[in-house]
């Protein structure tokens, strides 16, 4: 024998009815918290400090990697890298 028992309640009737507690007050001020720290973080981001903390090595870094493209490019088109490099391509 089966037997199905269909209830129709919205998630807090259920919530209530197997005894949870009701976390949404809980849930708004950890999220206003939450709100509040991010708007005083944003004040200590400019561009300058995003740019060091994405480029550690600044245009140093996309220079050596620019070389490095530039390499292997020509080795492999069987070339000299350096001199490709400066006939400028």
């Amino acid at each position: 024998m089966k037997v199905s028992v269909d209830f129709d309640m919205t998630p807090d009737e259920a919530r209530r009815l197997m005894g949870l507690p009701d976390l949404a007050p809980l849930q708004a001020k950890m999220l206003e918290q939450l709100e509040k720290q991010m708007m005083q973080n944003l004040s200590f981001i400019d561009p300058e400090t995003l740019a060091k903390a994405l480029l550690p090595m600044g245009g140093q870094g996309l220079e050596q990697m620019q070389t490095l493209m530039w390499d292997i490019a020509a080795q492999a088109m069987g070339g000299d890298a350096k001199k490709s490099r400066k006939q400028g391509g």
